[in-house]
């Protein structure tokens, strides 16, 4: 849970430049890879992963200009990453904007719970993890590079002609 503005902003930039380099690994087809067919598909992945920041926030009193999870992503991989970048920066800019180190320590009613405005920027940051991990087994499916994101990934181990950490 963020106790501070200035944690979590640190953690959301770090964050959220990792998510955007795997959305950039994105090509137009491989966002219909799938694990199973009743599955969500890579671009569905990225694109819940895009609504999400205004969902959520807006459920704790943020108003974000970012587009509705409705099930229908876009046929265009970079029309993704870019709805993305700008979803990111209004984060980034509403936070310190309208909360204050104190304000994380409001409760607000989120998914039938009380939730600490802290609790709500963490499960944001822990939401965003969670489907991106999912979308790097679909991208590994799809034949796409995986950038690492803590630490380098196979193929940046084999670059760096290192011995690759299976």
């Amino acid at each position: 849970m963020y106790r501070t503005i200035a944690d979590f902003l640190e953690a959301w930039d770090y964050e959220s430049k990792a998510t955007l380099k795997l959305f950039n690994q994105l090509t137009d087809t491989s966002l219909d890879q799938r694990v199973t067919v009743d599955g969500r598909s890579l671009g569905d992945l990225a694109w819940h992963i895009t609504a999400t920041p205004g969902e959520m926030l807006a459920q704790a009193g943020l108003s974000l200009s970012a587009p509705e999870d409705n099930g229908a992503h876009p046929a265009r991989a970079a029309e993704i990453a870019d709805a993305y970048q700008a979803v990111a920066r209004s984060v980034a800019e509403q936070v310190p904007s309208l909360w204050s180190d104190a304000s994380l320590a409001e409760e607000v009613e989120m998914y039938g719970e009380r939730w600490t405005r802290g609790k709500v920027l963490s499960a944001l940051l822990f939401h965003q993890t969670h489907h991106r991990g999912q979308m790097t087994v679909l991208m590994r499916q799809a034949g796409l590079k995986v950038p690492g994101v803590y630490g380098p990934s196979r193929e940046e181990w084999a670059g760096l002609g290192l011995p690759a950490v299976t």
